[in-house]
């Protein structure tokens, strides 16, 4: 049968300040079978990821009460986010800011506007996900 792989759906966290973007991130995972959790602020996020380990996690840098960066910083402080694989995505390409991503262990460092095909093509590659199968337009 199939259900040894089907059942476990990859995890992705996106955190933006930007209700535009994490639209986009919902729609462009909306047909992969993964389960997409959004925050819009660092802290909430945080809050989540002390108890839970996502598959990839989509960080921008640039919010207002606690840049990426720093959140970074305090993920990978944590014990069981060490190796959580992250990729950094901002509208601001500063040498200083993808050092340190790179140093703190980003896989990726991306600018904005993101494309759903790019975001849906990142999603499979770092987590194996695949098509749900069915459409849904909306969300």
């Amino acid at each position: 049968m199939y259900a040894l792989m089907t059942d476990i759906k990859p995890t992705v966290v996106v955190v933006d300040d930007s209700a535009t973007a994490i639209s986009l991130y919902r729609m462009s995972a909306a047909e992969l079978s993964v389960d997409l959790h959004a925050f819009q602020s660092a802290d909430e996020a945080i809050a989540y990821l002390g108890g839970n380990q996502p598959d990839l996690l989509f960080l921008d840098i640039v919010m207002p009460e606690k840049d990426g960066l720093t959140m970074l910083k305090e993920l990978r402080a944590l014990p069981t986010h060490t190796n959580t694989p992250v990729i950094m995505v901002t509208s601001k390409d500063y040498h200083q800011d993808r050092a340190i991503a790179r140093g703190l262990g980003a896989l990726d460092f991306l600018l904005k506007p993101l494309s759903a095909r790019e975001i849906r093509a990142l999603i499979c590659q770092h987590t194996g996900a695949e098509t749900s199968g069915h459409s849904s337009a909306g969300q």
